[in-house]
């Protein structure tokens, strides 16, 4: 039950669209669209094969300082991995070591390797909210993303503002959400 839903979070992620940006994170000043740009977000282990998931993330160039900046998207600053997927590996890795939570994580259908878990263990030590779910803990964004996915009337990816919703994560350029809320 718990794989069905750590799995369903994370495809209903796939080929979810990360368009919007009020301004630039640098300068405050307004940005022009550039492109998209292909991230991924999470790799699925099926049976042995790996599938990786992608989001688009729409790229600007800002007016003013001319910099090229991404639009709010679930990861966290310097990761290329989506951080539901980190909260997960952190969760895991608090009671367990980085070689377990990484075996674990395969039998959950995430790959991420034990070399990463221990790196995401020891750069992001902010409290995760976590719930109970038949004996394990999961984070809420696993559990919020999979609700939405469940709760979705239409085929295809979250929306990319209710997959950041979700997350409890505003953008990569600002600081971490607040783990009160």
């Amino acid at each position: 039950m718990i794989a069905d839903i750590v799995r369903t979070a994370f495809w209903a992620m796939d080929g979810a669209v990360f368009s919007e940006l009020s301004a630039c994170p640098t300068c405050g000043s307004p940005v022009s669209g550039y492109d998209y740009k292909n991230r991924q977000f999470a790799v699925m282990d099926d049976n042995g094969i790996p599938h990786p998931v992608h989001v688009r993330v729409k790229r600007f160039r800002c007016r003013q300082c001319h910099r090229l900046c991404y639009a709010d998207q679930p990861f966290y600053p310097g990761t290329r991995i989506g951080s539901p997927v980190i909260d997960l590996c952190v969760t895991f890795a608090a009671g367990m070591p980085a070689g377990r939570t990484a075996r674990v994580l395969l039998a959950l259908g995430v790959r991420v390797d034990r070399t990463s878990c221990l790196l995401f263990t020891r750069k992001f030590r902010q409290e995760i909210r976590t719930a109970d779910v038949f004996g394990m803990r999961l984070p809420f964004s696993i559990l919020a993303l999979s609700n939405l996915a469940a709760r979705s009337f239409e085929a295809g990816p979250i929306p990319g503002a209710e997959a950041l919703a979700a997350c409890g994560f505003p953008s990569a350029y600002r600081a971490t959400p607040d783990p009160a809320m």
